[in-house]
């Protein structure tokens, strides 16, 4: 079975085409497509019944989150918004609870942390190997902080509204993706809050 990550289209298809037109970035994000835009070389990609090419059950559903926007029943606007994932256990590496159990909360700045996954729902497959795991896949929270984003997580989980950022006071609710989630983390603010910082204060 291929990796969904290392999935990579037919050459000449329309998802080909697709990615060709939309440049989705490293993490799997792309910016909205209009379809407008299909036209000249991209004239393949005009919509159809349904848009067969761009379905949740289509070829780059294999890979990616697809977000359709839509203007009543008419699909007018494409989006890429990070790579699929699938439920997964999540063991934490013991080298790397000994490289930040010492490290102070990055929401709080306290010590006597918990030791928490960025990615708050266990559906990337790439986790479940401890050999593939990397520093950068984890953060020291307190417990209280640790406790309010497995709320918000669980928040997210039941509705498919992620978290907004502008509740504390942030000018933007997210710096990836928007507010429905849409099969990736990356973005919100729990899931990295420093790097949610350092992106909204690029943003002003």
């Amino acid at each position: 079975m291929i990796a969904r990550h290392d999935w990579k289209p037919r050459g000449g298809s329309m998802a080909a085409l697709f990615l060709k037109l939309a440049q989705p970035d490293e993490l799997g994000f792309s910016r909205s497509v209009g379809i407008e835009e299909f036209v000249g070389e991209y004239q393949r990609l005009q919509l159809g019944n349904g848009g067969s090419w761009c379905r949740d059950d289509g070829p780059l559903a294999r890979k990616y989150n697809i977000r359709r926007r839509k203007a009543g029943s008419r699909i007018v606007a494409i989006e890429l918004q990070g790579f699929k994932k699938i439920a997964i256990e999540k063991p934490i590496p013991e080298w790397i609870r000994e490289r930040l159990k010492n490290e102070r909360c990055v929401v709080l700045d306290t010590s006597k942390v918990e030791i928490d996954h960025k990615d708050g729902r266990r559906d990337d497959p790439r986790l479940s190997d401890t050999a593939s795991v990397t520093l950068d896949d984890f953060q020291p929270l307190s417990k209280a902080a640790n406790n309010a984003k497995r709320q918000h997580c669980k928040t997210c989980r039941d509705t498919g509204q992620r978290y907004d950022a502008k509740r504390l006071g942030f000018p933007i609710a997210q710096f990836k993706g928007n507010g429905q989630y849409n099969g990736t983390c990356i973005g919100c603010y729990w899931h990295d809050p420093k790097a949610f910082i350092r992106a909204a204060s690029a943003n002003k």
